[in-house]
């Protein structure tokens, strides 16, 4: 018996150890073959899977409210946003029956005029049904202001705050460089719009007036029903964020209340305080803050600044501890760095831009990484935008979301052959992607 025993003993550790062994992820995916049927299972399924876009520029293309700056006039564009591409025919063809196979104008005009006659009717019929075509549940609209023919049930509000950090002469600022010439007095009439809201004139009396300000703005902007709150600070400035003392800024505040052109240091003393107002007041609020955290367009875009690793030392502040931060564009092309950001619990990223700035056979791999480590805190973006007349935010909402879904479903298609993980785990991560993980983010109970 004891014999029988030992044995018994011995065979269910040798298929233990089997079990084990075979349970170990491999280096090499399974051959093209197998890979490709486990893709084809899986993008069946994850086609629908409702998404939830946790960024995008949902605007006709002549609303000034799709954003709080601009591109500058002769900026560069990546190869896959040139109108020669054709997948934006694609696009065109899905969602509207394009019935040309380019976009020479006597054709776009085709294209142009439908879009011209949607919004003359008015109404949130339109965006809603592009929602519709493209199986998204819910889409977050930066704009200045929501519009009217966009149906808030469907596009939530984020707002910017950028402008608060440009109170005084801004000289100095709009000389630095041709980008900055535009971009800067777009901020200077937001902060209008934002005085005129909370019945001001002028700038207020003292630091503290101007505090209560801010807050005051960031409180009423959500009663208006903001979501959340975004920065587009690394187009204007480093993203990092020091931290001085309320004296200095006032100081400074009460220097150039009433006139005259900061200097550099000056500035930035003032916008690192006024910085921290905000998030600070964020967190009270419950409101997510987001922030523009990838290359950016313009001749002068600063990659150094803009690096996401710039907010570390706020990310990790434990005054912060309970504001949720989310760093739109995955950091790219920082994308390494960005989602060892989000060990954090209260940081987030997606892949907003990269659906449409690099294909899906890059944005594969970056999935496959993040979804590799935190999978819980990554999300779908779109950035849908109007790059023109033709191409508008309804062909890059197309663009982004195709990418996205057969990126995913690449990404968990060579996990699911290394043994990493299987399908239906697969599946799972893709709900987290692409819906989940923004659904519990902003509440969300459908």
């Amino acid at each position: 018996m004891k014999h029988l025993i030992h044995f018994a003993l011995a065979v269910i550790a040798t298929l233990a150890i089997a079990l084990n062994a075979n349970a170990q992820a491999k280096p090499f995916t399974a051959g093209p073959a197998d890979v490709q049927k486990i893709y084809d299972r899986l993008l069946k399924q994850i086609d629908q899977i409702p998404l939830y876009d946790n960024h995008s520029h949902a605007t006709f293309a002549d609303d000034s409210d799709m954003d709080a700056m601009t591109g500058p006039p002769d900026e560069s564009s990546v190869l896959r946003l040139r109108d020669t591409n054709p997948e934006f025919i694609a696009g065109a063809k899905a969602l509207f029956g394009y019935p040309y196979n380019d976009f020479a104008p006597e054709h776009a005009k085709w294209l142009i005029d439908k879009k011209k006659a949607a919004e003359a009717a008015g109404g949130t019929a339109y965006w809603d049904g592009i929602l519709d075509k493209l199986n998204i549940e819910i889409c977050l609209a930066n704009r200045v202001a929501l519009a009217p023919y966009l149906d808030p049930k469907r596009f939530h509000w984020v707002f910017f705050v950028d402008s608060f950090l440009f109170p005084f002469d801004n000289q100095a600022q709009t000389a630095k460089n041709g980008d900055l010439g535009v971009y800067i007095p777009l901020q200077e009439k937001v902060l209008a719009r934002y005085k005129q809201q909370e019945n001001i004139t002028g700038l207020p009396a003292d630091l503290a007036a101007y505090e209560s300000f801010v807050r005051q703005t960031l409180t009423d902007n959500q009663k208006r029903g903001a979501v959340a709150m975004k920065f587009e600070a690394a187009y204007f400035r480093t993203l990092y964020f020091r931290d001085p003392p309320r004296e200095q800024a006032e100081a400074v505040y009460t220097k150039y209340r009433a006139g005259g052109v900061p200097s550099a240091e000056d500035y930035r003393t003032f916008q690192d305080y006024v910085f921290r107002v905000l998030i600070d007041q964020a967190g009270k609020l419950g409101l997510p803050v987001h922030f523009h955290s990838a290359v950016g367009i313009g001749d002068y875009f600063s990659l150094r600044n803009g690096n996401p690793l710039n907010l570390e030392n706020v990310l990790r502040d434990p005054r912060y501890a309970k504001t949720k931060f989310v760093l739109i564009h995955g950091g790219y092309p920082y994308t390494l760095d960005m989602i060892w950001l989000t060990a954090a619990k209260n940081v987030y990223t997606d892949s907003s831009l990269m659906g449409y700035y690099v294909y899906p056979s890059e944005l594969k791999n970056i999935l496959k990484q993040w979804i590799s480590l935190f999978p819980e805190r990554i999300m779908f973006g779109s950035d849908a935008f109007p790059f023109g007349d033709a191409v508008g935010a309804e062909e890059t909402f197309w663009l982004a979301a195709k990418s996205a879904r057969t990126a995913i479903a690449a990404a968990l298609a060579e996990l699911v052959s290394e043994g990493a993980i299987t399908e239906p785990k697969a599946l799972e991560l893709a709900r987290m992607y692409l819906h989940d993980n923004a659904a519990k983010l902003y509440g969300a109970t459908k």
